[in-house]
């Protein structure tokens, strides 16, 4: 699917859409994924011990990666 490795379902849901001309719910298309063996991701919570100040420090020193807003299926199981 356009060469990318990982999916969110909401996007899944709009390709099957924009390709097939179907239309399903996002809870279909995720069940369908965990029954054929993929596994979801998710990024993780911060730790409620953790010191907000050192987190910003950190931010504005380290690379800009992208970050995870939801859950995502992985193509690889």
């Amino acid at each position: 699917m356009h060469g990318d490795v990982r999916w969110r379902v909401k996007d899944m849901v709009a390709w099957l859409h924009e390709a097939f001309g179907v239309s399903v719910y996002e809870n279909t298309v995720s069940g369908a994924l965990k029954d054929m063996g993929f596994i979801k991701l998710s990024a993780r919570r911060a730790h409620h011990g953790q010191i907000e100040h050192a987190l910003e420090a950190f931010k504005k020193t380290s690379p800009q990666i992208s970050k995870l807003s939801e859950p995502v299926w992985t193509l690889s199981h």
